[in-house]
């Protein structure tokens, strides 16, 4: 199992290079300039411009500045934001975890309410749960999260006010009760996140089930007497799993798109809204940074899902 995992770590590390490089050529590549305020500033020199342009290498061929932001990068130094005046990797710092927290959560409720769903649902195909559970995920993943973003919005903060819809860092209590200041102002992104994946999810687990639960060996575990939860548990879910695995590492990329749309209904000040303000004011650097930390994140839980089909299916790591 060791080894199955060096491998991946091997072949990952040369992913993660070439998303770098492709990501590096197309910011470089795109139309637009850090410094075009200072352009249509008069108080700016244009020697001033050109000054901050040679020194940061604006004009450097792509291949050399690339190369320069990856040894800088391997040392720990990310770049300078243009428009905060301060380092990149301290503006991630400061946003990340509330990103990998809201994503984290919502993976989590994601799984625990489609797993459960989808093997009844394949249990009793037909039935009316599986209908009803049918029926309501396609209408799950049907609506985007901006649109059950402002119905959640509209039902239960201004209708119910039982929630607050503006996510707050500025929250004054301590204790049990900042914890649960955090934790009350972080249930809805959570959910719409959360049941948004949960949605297609649950499809793919009812479809995974119902092609283990009809082989032969799930026949045979029946007829030596075992219960049949037993059966479902222990020989049919683990198997089951693989492609179920296999989703929602696929999906981790559609997540973070997910997150940037949800964090900026609810004003959650993570690494989703940071991308989109950069985008918006041309900050170069950071948009870089931020998009590498993305494209590391999902190759990341592509390796763990790598990981896991080791550990579901032994023979895997064998090969």
């Amino acid at each position: 199992m060791g080894g199955y995992i060096l491998r991946r770590c091997l072949i990952a590390l040369p992913s993660l290079l070439g998303i770098s490089a492709v990501l590096f050529t197309v910011l470089a590549l795109a139309p637009g300039d850090p410094f075009e305020e200072l352009a249509t500033n008069p108080n700016v020199p244009p020697e001033v411009r050109a000054a901050l342009r040679v020194q940061f290498g604006l004009d450097d061929p792509v291949w050399e500045r690339y190369v320069r932001w990856l040894a800088s990068m391997l040392q720990g130094d990310w770049g300078y934001s243009f428009v905060s005046r301060i380092n990149v990797d301290e503006l991630i710092l400061q946003r990340l975890p509330t990103t990998i927290v809201v994503i984290g959560l919502s993976q989590v409720l994601a799984i625990l309410v489609a797993i459960p769903v989808g093997v009844l649902a394949a249990v009793k195909p037909y039935s009316w749960f599986d209908r009803i559970a049918s029926t309501v995920a396609f209408v799950g993943f049907s609506l985007p999260t901006f649109f059950t973003g402002v119905l959640f919005i509209l039902l239960f903060s201004i209708t119910l006010g039982w929630l607050p819809f503006v996510y707050r860092t500025d929250i004054s209590s301590t204790g049990w009760q900042f914890l649960w200041d955090h934790f009350k102002q972080s249930i809805m992104p959570i959910t719409v996140l959360g049941l948004y994946q949960a949605a297609s999810m649950m499809r793919y687990v009812r479809s995974a089930v119902l092609d283990v639960i009809r082989l032969d060996y799930v026949t045979t575990a029946r007829s030596k007497g075992l219960s049949e939860r037993a059966v479902v548990m222990r020989h049919v879910v683990r198997n089951a799993m693989i492609p179920v695995v296999t989703l929602v590492a696929l999906q981790m990329p559609a997540v973070f798109g997910g997150a940037i749309v949800t964090e900026q209904i609810f004003r959650i000040p993570g690494i989703g809204s940071l991308l989109i303000d950069a985008i918006l004011r041309n900050d170069t650097p950071v948009i870089m940074a931020v998009t590498f930390v993305f494209s590391g994140l999902v190759i990341f839980f592509n390796l763990v899902a790598d990981v896991l089909y080791g550990w579901l299916d032994p023979r895997i790591s064998y090969r």
